[in-house]
């Protein structure tokens, strides 16, 4: 059903004409009266209880020729013309709307009843019959025989007779006998009446009873090709068998190959002495090895005469297992290890003294921890500290970049141990690594400073939920950046030492980097006592 809203915008962008006449406005092949109400709902409507209105056809046509005008002005000359006005709100939306600036609108409310659109032909038609009513004939006086005939043909048709019409006796043909107005009347009931019924073969057309028969030959087709298809199978009816049953054949083969090993075991059992099995060595457990195909040499000379004489071992893989040993898997193969039982040792007889508990040394097995303090860099290419340059970094304290380091053909190790100098002459080991996902606990104990990048994905992984703020204040971080660049937003929030390069004053790097050291070691007497430092 066409929308008049729609087609009101249809014509509007494409600047075609829209005709006002007699009380109707119509577009093309459509026609709506003025007051048709459109599917757009006015503004403070529909809210709070209040029940929706919708504009009419006439007010939004009045608004689009009248748009040029401000809206004071539009206002006074929409109520000088009796029809209502636009509202100021809905103003913007439904012109933006139907200019095509805008695919929809909100406020058009696409549940709303539709006005049913009229041609423009039934209005001219409706036209013509209320001019011809208005200018009718004076009523001829006739014969009294021909009025009798008019009113016995005029009781036929009412009888619900449908018979030809002819023309009556004595007269030359039908609009003689009646006027044209009671012929068209008449016409307009015999149609009525045949719409509410059912056409028979009479009122069939020329051709359609060849029309169907083609369409029955057609059937007869389409009926021998149905016969003649197969059913499709599904992805569930292609695994369920017809003539088999699974716990009807399967079970039954199982239960034969358990019962013809327990068979073979009590046989086997029965024929042996028991006083001879008493007296005989313990039987060492049979060791059986899988089938390895670098091994082929032990099955040399095995081969049964069944294989053609390509010397294979049919038996090799699963002989001599049962069937409770194939289904418990390789778990159930395994022969528990004897657990050793300690050897006790004699006491002393004597003990001349007593050594202190503080004093008693530690068990020889007991693996002794490491003091060697961890420090973790960055694993990304853009930090200006990586596993290529750490030790010039953090050992010679000078700054050399990890391009230059590549382009000198230095190779990139798993994990970098440096050698701090002390004033005193002596050297601290540090171990550098940029993969922290490989540390144990106790090797989370001896990390004591981390080099922070900026992003939070850095410590996905890590101990205490990887979260920043509570990893730095378990271990100590530095930020080494450029002085030029700003600091990162991430840096700003968290708890880091941040130390700056310059790129044109590079003899200030030793300075810059020495403080690492200084805070490291202020950090380390404090929190981290036990490590070599």
């Amino acid at each position: 059903m066409a929308d008049v809203l729609s087609i009101l915008r249809q014509y509007n962008t494409n600047s075609k004409e829209i005709v006002e006449k007699d009380d109707q406005i119509i577009f093309g092949e459509f026609a709506w009266p003025k007051n048709a109400k459109t599917n757009y709902v006015m503004w403070g409507t529909g809210k709070d209880g209040v029940a929706k209105e919708y504009y009419t056809l006439d007010s939004i046509l009045f608004l689009l020729r009248n748009v040029q005008l401000q809206h004071p002005l539009y206002v006074r000359e929409a109520v000088a013309a009796d029809i209502s006005v636009v509202r100021r709100p809905d103003r913007k939306d439904l012109l933006a709307y139907l200019n095509g600036e805008t695919a929809t609108a909100s406020s058009i409310d696409k549940s709303a009843p539709l006005e049913i659109s009229q041609r423009p032909t039934q209005i001219k038609r409706t036209a013509e019959d209320a001019g011809g009513e208005s200018e009718k004939k004076k009523p001829r006086l006739e014969d009294p025989q021909v009025q009798m005939d008019k009113l016995n043909w005029i009781n036929k048709i009412d009888g619900g007779r449908e018979s030809s019409v002819l023309p009556l006796p004595g007269t030359s043909s039908l609009h003689e006998a009646m006027p044209m107005e009671k012929i068209a009347a008449l016409k307009a009931k015999i149609l009525a009446l045949r719409r509410t019924k059912i056409k028979g073969d009479d009122d069939l057309q020329a051709g359609t009873m060849e029309q169907r028969t083609f369409v029955d030959a057609e059937v007869d087709v389409t009926r021998d090709i149905v016969s003649r298809e197969r059913l499709w199978r599904t992805r569930t009816t292609v695994l369920q068998s017809v003539g088999k049953q699974f716990a009807k054949n399967i079970f039954s083969i199982l239960q034969s190959i358990k019962a013809r090993e327990e068979g073979s075991q009590r046989s086997h059992g029965s024929s042996q002495n028991p006083i001879t099995a008493s007296v005989s060595q313990p039987r060492q457990p049979q060791v059986i090895s899988s089938y390895n195909r670098y091994d082929q040499e032990r099955y040399k000379g095995k081969g049964a005469p069944d294989t053609d004489g390509f010397n294979i071992n049919t038996m090799g893989t699963f002989h001599g297992m049962t069937l409770k040993s194939l289904t418990e898997g390789a778990q159930a193969r395994k022969m528990p290890q004897p657990t050793p039982q300690p050897v006790p040792q004699p006491a002393p007889v004597q003990q001349t003294a007593t050594r202190p508990i503080s004093q008693a040394r530690p068990p020889p097995n007991m693996k002794k921890g490491s003091r060697t303090p961890i420090i973790i860099i960055p694993a990304a290419s853009t930090s200006l500290v990586t596993m290529l340059n750490a030790k010039d970094v953090l050992q010679d304290l000078k700054f050399v970049s990890t391009e230059d380091k590549k382009a000198a053909g230095a190779k990139r190790d798993n994990e970098v141990l440096i050698h701090r100098r002390k004033e005193a002459g002596q050297t601290v080991p540090y171990r550098i690594i940029d993969n922290p996902l490989k540390l144990t606990s106790d090797d989370w104990d001896r990390v004591v400073a981390v080099f922070v990048q900026g992003p939070a994905w850095q410590f996905k992984g890590w101990p205490w939920n990887g979260n920043p703020v509570e990893i730095f204040s378990k271990i100590k971080a530095f930020h080494l950046k450029w002085t030029e660049l700003p600091l990162d937003g991430n840096v700003k929030k968290w708890s880091v030492h941040v130390m700056s390069l310059d790129r044109h004053r590079r003899h200030l790097d030793r300075a810059t980097l020495q403080q690492f050291w200084e805070h490291l070691d202020k950090y380390m007497l404090k929190f981290k006592p036990h490590l070599r430092f």
